[in-house]
């Protein structure tokens, strides 16, 4: 647990952007792939994160009245250098939080190359390796969305459920493809399910048809597809439909967007699969909050997005302070239990409550519990693509 940095730790951090309390503004960083492969879900994203600094903000209640200011830097996605070097312009203007980054292989790079050693705090809301979990991060990183490992096994409860007896799997060639094949193809065959193939891609490309071919050759009651909405992962089901290799997909969390019926059409109706995402009052109160706002609040990652940044401004305002070194031990404090529950729209409250000295257990959009270190203990929406649209057909 990350309950709190042991001592030599903390020492170490070096208080990058920190603010004393008091003070006029607080920056933080949204590091999300503007461009690239998940391009498409990144502006809902980064909104629901500037939907609660809005509301905190508006409420005058951090740390005597800051405004928060949030910074936008991409990392294409898959582009490790752009993404260190956004990161490291991020933290010399002064940013006190990164919120990011949103694909795993730049949230690695960032970790590694930046965060630790500058001290900054991460909570990603869709970084999902579980290479992730791992990782030495000398206590600065958190996410809002579960680790792969958990997705995996839910994927292949559905798929049983369904009455699917063997797949073929492709993969985005990268860490996350990688860490979510691997998940996905454990869990199927623990299950007695049969895995035909296991056959990585590469995004860009104009034709897939190669690839098809080798999956098809190998068979399988249907093709999942660990890629990406907005590259390879469209390119390939459209190969598969053309061929007539396929006409029902697995559709796991990098794949699940309104991007995709819309570029594939009508023959994508009847795939199916799961994207993190929670049921009951949060997911409710934050939906009707970002279509108030401009966005629709659906839109996968986006509560996740809101919740990293509440966690960020909760925690400093627990500590009494922006700096990473000082707030950090306070994540977990926030976002656990005991306390009094916290949903979107109560940031204020929340505010009001930890300046009293009281305790929080922030619930937020995404039904938050931090977990290990720093993971979310995470629930999945269940999907599938009805009449051109993605919709929620269940929880797990």
């Amino acid at each position: 647990m990350k309950k709190m940095l042991m001592a030599s730790t903390a020492a170490a951090l070096v208080a990058t952007g920190a603010i004393a309390a008091d003070t006029d503004e607080v920056k933080l960083g949204i590091l999300f792939g503007f461009t690239g492969p998940i391009e498409s879900l990144t502006g809902p994203m980064a909104s629901g994160a500037e939907l609660a600094m809005t509301e905190v903000t508006d409420s005058g209640k951090l740390l005597g009245g800051a405004k928060v200011v949030p910074m936008r830097a991409d990392t294409g996605c898959i582009d490790s250098g752009l993404a260190t070097s956004n990161a490291e312009r991020l933290i010399a203007d002064g940013i006190s939080g990164l919120i990011g980054a949103a694909c795993s292989g730049a949230t690695g790079a960032v970790l590694q190359n930046v965060a630790v050693p500058n001290g900054m705090v991460m909570i990603s809301p869709s970084s999902t390796s579980p290479g992730l979990s791992t990782m030495d991060d000398n206590g600065l990183f958190f996410r809002t969305a579960p680790s792969d490992a958990r997705e995996g096994a839910v994927m292949a409860e559905i798929l049983m459920e369904r009455g699917v007896n063997s797949i073929a799997l492709t993969y985005t060639n990268n860490d996350f493809g990688k860490g979510l094949s691997d998940a996905i193809e454990t869990s199927f065959k623990e299950l007695g399910g049969e895995v035909t193939i296991v056959a990585a891609h590469e995004d860009g490309k104009a034709d897939y048809s190669a690839e098809v071919g080798a999956l098809a050759s190998a068979g399988g009651d249907i093709l999942v597809v660990a890629g990406y909405l907005d590259q390879g992962g469209a390119g390939i089901i459209k190969a598969a439909l053309d061929a007539g290799a396929w006409d029902v997909f697995g559709l796991p969390n990098g794949m699940v967007g309104d991007s995709l019926p819309e570029t594939i059409g009508p023959d994508l109706d009847g795939s199916y699969g799961q994207i993190p995402g929670a049921e009951g009052k949060g997911i409710e109160t934050f939906s009707k909050m970002a279509t108030d706002a401009g966005f629709e609040g659906g839109s996968s990652y986006a509560p996740e997005s809101y919740d990293a940044a509440a966690l960020f401004m909760l925690a400093m305002q627990a500590a009494d302070s922006t700096d990473p070194a000082v707030y950090v031990s306070k994540i977990l404090e926030v976002a656990n239990a005991p306390g009094e529950k916290i949903y979107p729209g109560e940031l204020g409250k929340a505010l009001d409550l930890l300046r009293d000295g009281q305790d929080i257990d922030y619930v937020g959009g995404s039904a938050v519990e931090l977990i290990g270190p720093g993971e979310s203990a995470g629930s999945y929406r269940m999907i599938e693509i009805i009449e051109g649209k993605v919709e929620t057909v269940g929880f797990k």
